[in-house]
């Protein structure tokens, strides 16, 4: 054999067992792209994204569908090194460090059930804004979020009970439960006036010594709120809390005569806050392609995420920036008006 033949012989080997290799070597790296849509004033496998019941509702028409991103890799499921380049030559996808979505400090599991609560959080917020938006009264209460492993709390109070009273006196906000647990010398114990599901009843949890050396339970709570109707809100198995604008949308479309949309396909995304404050969201480029694909023509789209949006917005696709769920209200009603003069996000 010549020496030509045997370096080509030889090359085509190495080359060969480099694509071997690299088809299966798992790298740290997480690949982003489109997901699915869904209408949060439709249907989802024959149910309703949003069900209200006990109050009026109305028709609606169009389209006000939410955005969401997939995702390939992860602890679990590592993704090959030909896949990342892959991913790295398509400008629909976004490749990132596997850190990004899933940080050292949590398993995939407890990152699973972050994004299960911030979106059952976002769903509250969702409704509270929408409410608040059409002056509707509702109650703000408090409720468990979690129980530390150990404490006193844990198996004494559980996720989603509503803390009404402490010691026989009325749950205020947050800081007042705190105040009135750390009134207790550690190791006393501590009287919580529980409603959990349609039952309401007294929870007696013993205390211990905290670091800074006031009596504690460990329990985590957040901020609730009752609502003077229901308000279901379905979409499967999307986690986050980057749906938020489009279901205060969705909730306040179905509670006001006419149409938000005027009929036309409108996505959007954003964080909202019980006050209608709408935040920004991480994917905004991948959740604008799967827009588009979906036949949105116009976007809501968060004013913190407007710098990236402009740079990546697909043909046939108008930015509308919204900073309240006001400001996005009006921007449709605009719209629907066949206005010009709409919020957008400045060219870069």
């Amino acid at each position: 054999m010549s020496r030509r033949s045997l370096t080509l012989l030889v090359a085509g080997f190495l080359t060969l067992a480099l694509a071997v290799v690299g088809a299966v070597l798992p790298v740290p790296y997480v690949v982003l792209s489109p997901g699915p849509t869904e209408n949060t004033i439709g249907d989802v496998k024959g149910k309703p994204v949003i069900s209200i019941s006990g109050h009026e509702t109305y028709p609606t028409d169009g389209r006000l569908s939410l955005v969401t991103v997939a995702y390939q890799g992860g602890p679990d499921n590592r993704l090959d090194l030909v896949t990342a380049l892959r991913g790295w030559l398509d400008p629909t996808v976004a490749v990132v460090p596997e850190e990004t979505l899933f940080p050292r400090t949590s398993s995939a599991k407890e990152v699973e059930e972050q994004n299960t609560q911030e979106m059952t959080d976002s769903q509250q917020s969702a409704t509270a804004a929408a409410l608040n938006a059409l002056k509707i009264p509702i109650q703000k209460t408090i409720s468990v979020a979690a129980t530390d492993k150990g404490a006193p709390a844990d198996g004494r109070l559980k996720p989603g009970d509503e803390i009404t009273a402490v010691d026989g006196a009325p749950a205020g906000a947050l800081e007042s439960v705190a105040a009135a647990v750390q009134k207790h010398k550690p190791g006393e114990q501590v009287t919580f006036t529980v409603k959990r599901g349609t039952t309401t009843s007294d929870v007696v949890v013993g205390t211990k010594q905290g670091p800074d050396g006031h009596a504690v339970v460990g329990v985590r709570m957040r901020s609730a709120y009752r609502f003077p109707f229901k308000v279901d809100i379905s979409v499967g198995e999307v986690g986050g809390p980057s749906a938020g604008l489009m279901f205060s949308l969705g909730i306040y479309d179905k509670l006001t005569p006419g149409s938000l949309t005027g009929g036309k396909s409108v996505a959007g995304t954003g964080t909202i806050d019980p006050t209608g404050v709408v935040g920004p969201i991480g994917g905004i480029e991948q959740k604008m392609v799967g827009a588009r694909k979906a036949g949105a023509t116009v976007f809501l789209t968060p004013s913190g995420n407007c710098a990236d949006a402009v740079r990546a917005v697909p043909a046939g696709m108008r930015l509308v920036k919204v900073d309240t769920l006001d400001g996005a209200i009006k921007a449709l009603d605009a719209l629907r008006s066949g206005s010009a003069n709409l919020p957008s996000c400045p060219a870069s």
